[in-house]
């Protein structure tokens, strides 16, 4: 199995920048492409970036330009990072990281908030 814990959410003015960590162990020799998706209220869950492991991104269109998605490999454990600028309010959601595995299923976070104040 895989763990996977978030962190950096949080509260932002409109224009300002935020870090989302989210940290794998466990059967870490497995993981595929990790991702991060998000959910606004009332909305779908939707993917923002994904990194495959030799690290090819993609991104949803309305953050391309604005986030950048980045992995990390250490002998314990492997780290995805979502860096976010120039935020605004259609950002606002509930951020989720995702890893799919070779041969043992997929995996979420438990999901961080972040809020931007316009």
């Amino acid at each position: 199995q895989v763990q996977l814990v978030e962190s950096g959410g949080g509260l932002v003015q409109a224009g300002g920048s935020l870090r989302l960590s989210c940290a794998a162990t466990g059967s870490i020799f497995s993981i595929n492409v990790m991702g991060w998706y998000r959910q606004a209220p009332g909305k779908q869950r939707e993917l923002v970036a994904s990194i495959t492991p030799d690290r090819n991104t993609a991104y949803e269109d309305s953050v391309k330009g604005r986030f950048t998605i980045s992995r990390h490999n250490a002998r314990d454990t492997v780290t995805v990072y979502l860096q976010m600028n120039s935020l605004n309010s259609e950002d606002t959601a509930a951020y989720y990281c995702h890893t799919t595995t070779w041969g043992r299923g997929d995996y979420w976070g438990q999901g961080t908030q972040v809020t931007v104040a316009s």
